[in-house]
């Protein structure tokens, strides 16, 4: 600061800066690397209707937002990929089985009431997919929660993995129904996401590799969820089977690729490691006494709203604040 007379000036200099090549787009795209190997799985299994469901999705979601941002004359901002993610993961909860017309409801739910009218990217309080999924739920139930077996006219409808193990008495699973569970191969009994558990946990590996993804919600989210499982079991007490529930279902989609949503996650780590305990108790108390099977979508939609709080009280401390 000098002084001249009276006036102050003040010579503002750049401080030195580190610039990161990590963009919103490049973020973006790596969680779309991360779900092709599931993707490809789901387009062998459920053929030409699963692959017109999740394109319907994804065109449909990149529309909205595009056509939003045009009419409002606001930045067009498809480009970072985000209305893509959220079409994939929008498919990925529904059966293949779902009329086309019904992703195109989703996407607008999804991208233009819970997305762009909260000022777009980052700004949504909820995630935009669970929240198109828990949408769709509610409006058309009959439509989202029926599995066609092998999408043939003649179809048996049958039950999902996670359906069966929670409705069994035996609660005892076929190995290789696990396995098929697993790895997703001819698979078609479930969601189009939730047949291919492995590949969504190999992605969600690599999003922790590329250090896109924090390792606590997930961890945590799917930590908590198995001990609630073994400890208040289905039969009583430790008579749970985790090691079998928490590979049905979406619970990894969940955990690595909505749980962990930047706009609608914690910031502090301890919030982060609060965030995936709650996602992870609500979760296995919906499955073990709530209304239905899964319990992720309302999991993680319930702690969404919990974000701002969780904020503000594991918020470090300031050395020397009262």
């Amino acid at each position: 600061m000098s002084n001249n007379g009276n006036a102050s000036h003040y010579l503002i200099t750049s401080k030195p800066h580190m610039r990161a090549k990590i963009t919103t787009s490049r973020i973006m795209l790596d969680v779309i690397i991360a779900l092709i190997p599931a993707i490809l799985v789901a387009v062998i299994n459920f053929g030409p209707q699963g692959t017109a469901v999740i394109a319907v999705s994804v065109i449909s979601c990149v529309f909205f937002e595009w056509s939003y941002q045009k009419i409002m004359k606001k930045p067009i901002t498809i480009g970072d990929y985000s209305a893509v993610i959220t079409g994939i993961l929008i498919a990925f909860g529904v059966p293949a089985t779902v009329p086309l017309w019904t992703m195109v409801v989703a996407a607008f739910f999804a991208i233009v009431i819970v997305k762009q009218l909260f000022g777009g990217i980052g700004q949504n309080f909820v995630n935009p997919a669970l929240a198109a999924r828990a949408f769709l739920l509610a409006a058309y139930p009959a439509l989202v929660t029926i599995y066609d077996f092998g999408l043939a006219p003649d179809a048996v409808v049958t039950a999902t993995p996670l359906v069966e193990f929670a409705t069994a008495e035996l609660h005892t699973p076929v190995l290789g129904a696990v396995w098929n569970v697993l790895w997703g191969f001819g698979s078609t009994r479930g969601a189009i996401g939730e047949v291919a558990t492995i590949l969504i946990i190999l992605g969600g590996i690599y999003l922790l590799i590329r250090k896109v993804i924090n390792w606590r919600i997930p961890v945590f989210f799917i930590g908590t969820t198995a001990v609630m499982l073994l400890v208040f079991g289905r039969h009583g007490l430790f008579t749970g089977q985790p090691h079998y529930e928490i590979f049905l279902g979406a619970l990894m989609l969940a955990a690595f690729f909505m749980a962990t949503d930047y706009a609608t996650s914690p910031m502090t780590a301890m919030g982060q490691v609060v965030f995936g305990i709650g996602c992870g108790a609500i979760t296995a108390i919906i499955r073990l006494w709530g209304g239905f099977p899964e319990g992720v979508t309302y999991a993680i939609l319930l702690m969404n709203l919990l974000v701002p709080l969780i904020d503000k009280l594991t918020k470090p401390r300031v050395y020397g604040a009262a």
